[in-house]
């Protein structure tokens, strides 16, 4: 696979010519080997339809919600979610967010990656000053984790 940079540099080059960056315009471009972003892709029609059908199975377990009643009216929630720890095994996995919630550890290791998101989220949306507040509860709860013993 070619290096960042290079793909960068036709992604950018793909953005000045359309104007906006298109999957399609991409994926067309890509099409021709001596391009850095053609092995960025999977070309063989087999596999690529068996990796988008795990992506589509990916979706759908992430987006299987259930609607729970609470004092303030409805939530939805979601059914499964994956943690970290269990992405580093070959083909990922779920669990269950009530068998999560339900196990210390589990649940710690949920905060610790939520945590992080939002870490990332902040990183992204920092010149956003209208969110100054949300993340700053966001900092307050991150320092406060740290402040707690690391269970095993």
């Amino acid at each position: 696979m070619a290096n960042q940079e290079d793909i960068l540099s036709e992604l950018a080059q793909l953005q000045e010519e359309h104007g906006t960056l298109r999957a399609e315009d991409v994926v067309e471009f890509a099409k021709n080997e001596a391009t850095a972003l053609h092995g960025a892709f999977e070309w063989d029609d087999t596999e690529a339809a068996r990796q988008h059908r795990l992506s589509q199975a990916r979706k759908i377990i992430r987006i299987s919600v259930q609607v729970l009643p609470t004092t303030r009216g409805n939530v939805t929630v979601p059914v499964y979610v994956s943690l970290t720890s269990d992405r580093v095994q070959t083909g990922g996995g779920y669990r269950r967010l009530e068998d999560v919630m339900a196990d210390a550890d589990l649940r710690q290791q949920f905060l610790d990656q939520a945590l992080a998101e939002f870490e990332r989220v902040q990183r992204k949306y920092q010149n956003l000053q209208e969110l100054a507040p949300i993340f700053s509860a966001i900092e307050r709860v991150a320092q406060q984790r740290a402040r707690q013993p690391v269970t095993t």
